[in-house]
């Protein structure tokens, strides 16, 4: 491994600190590109062709649906959902869409809260960057702050890069599986990693500069708390951001997610080894794998929309007030009888009514259990959003 003070090739250097007075080895990953440069080899170049035409794909699936934002609307949930549980948080897809609809008896509320914070901060970012603002460390930290603005980590400086060392891994830095670098040098990291972000060294492919930004922000680690949901939300908003996307579309959590193991394994390895080629394989394979699965998703909740619309128009004089509460369940995938005579301007008997309808049709399930203001979920296409968003157990 190289001294103190200098880099050597792509592995970094370990810069002795003390916390706590205990003398401690904080790793500093050298600045990117990597040094010698990617072997960019025959099966990874193909593997970039594939990952960029499946996000060009995704892109324009979303365009066959009448209202995009309703698409938008779950798809940035699920990414939300599904990298807080790598975190370990253990709500579902339906606890979201209950805490959201203000029905969230029963569903664990912190950890709900979590995700909630992650949908707020997601969007905040991408609203940012649709105005012109860059992709900077303000951004990140404004980002961060949201994020942590409630529940657990509200007391871990949202918003700020940290001043005191964290660890990844054992009891204290001294038994840790890594301990990323010291806080007085967070910053000239951070700042490096922004210039790579525009470009500086070198032009840098936009896949390949992802799937390397999102490691050395991970190895940074420039928040005491929140590390790994904003790294992988830096990968969407350097997709959108660079024009990949015109949307937030890809839940690329759900690979990681899959794939825990491996993806712990190789962000180590690119620190230990500087296996970059491997981690690289192992990120685009992953966009392929969630590109194919996202616009498969798209295409089958637009088939459901299309088909269930047909049911619903041909049950006679009673399919008007039934087509507009379907409407409302593509919007609100969960709905109780007062919420959605509310949302639709109907009486409640009205509304029962209609649900009645769609039960029948069994475009809809009663997932409540009590006598009056029943709550209804519209199954079919929750299933097809709770794909691979079990909590871990």
């Amino acid at each position: 491994m190289a001294s103190d003070t200098t880099f050597q090739s792509r592995l970094g250097i370990y810069a002795k600190t003390t916390v706590a007075g205990e003398a401690v080895r904080a790793f500093v990953p050298p600045p990117l590109p990597p040094v010698p440069p990617l072997n960019i080899t025959p099966h990874l170049q193909d593997l970039i062709e594939k990952a960029n035409r499946g996000l060009g794909r995704l892109d324009g699936v979303a365009r066959i649906f009448p209202d995009p934002e309703l698409f938008l609307y779950m798809y940035i949930r699920k990414e939300a959902l599904l990298s807080s549980q790598i975190e370990g948080t253990q709500s579902s897809f339906s606890d979201l869409l209950l805490f959201e609809n203000e029905e969230a008896a029963g569903v664990p509320v912190n950890d709900v809260e979590e995700v909630s914070h992650y949908v707020a901060a997601m969007n905040h970012a991408l609203e940012r960057l649709r105005g012109g603002f860059p992709l900077s460390l303000r951004l990140i930290r404004e980002t961060h702050g949201i994020l942590l603005s409630g529940g657990r980590g509200a007391d871990k400086m949202p918003g700020e890069f940290r001043a005191s060392q964290n660890w990844i891994g054992g009891s204290r830095p001294g038994n840790a599986a890594f301990v990323p670098p010291s806080p007085d040098r967070v910053v000239e990291c951070m700042g490096l990693l922004e210039k790579f972000l525009h470009d500086d060294p070198v032009r840098t492919p936009l896949l390949i500069k992802t799937a390397l930004a999102h490691v050395q922000f991970e190895t940074i680690h420039p928040f005491l708390d929140g590390n790994g949901r904003v790294g992988r939300l830096l990968i969407t908003l350097l997709l959108c951001a660079d024009g990949a996307l015109a949307q937030p579309l890809l839940y690329l959590s759900l690979y990681f997610k899959t794939h825990r193991d491996a993806y712990y394994d190789l962000l180590q390895r690119v620190r230990t080894e500087g296996a970059w080629e491997d981690w690289l394989d192992f990120f685009l394979t992953g966009v392929i794998d969630t590109t194919e699965q996202a616009t498969r998703s798209a295409q089958s909740i637009f088939e459901l929309f299309r088909n269930d619309r047909e049911r619903v128009g041909k049950i006679g004089r009673a399919s008007a007030s039934a087509l507009r509460l379907h409407q409302a369940l593509q919007e609100k995938v969960i709905l109780s009888i007062p919420g959605a005579a509310k949302r639709l301007g109907l009486s409640q008997p009205t509304v029962t009514a209609s649900m009645r309808h769609l039960e029948q049709l069994g475009i809809v399930r009663e997932r409540s259990g009590r006598r009056r203001n029943r709550t209804y979920a519209y199954d079919a296409y929750l299933k097809i959003l709770e794909e691979g968003a079990q909590p871990i157990r």
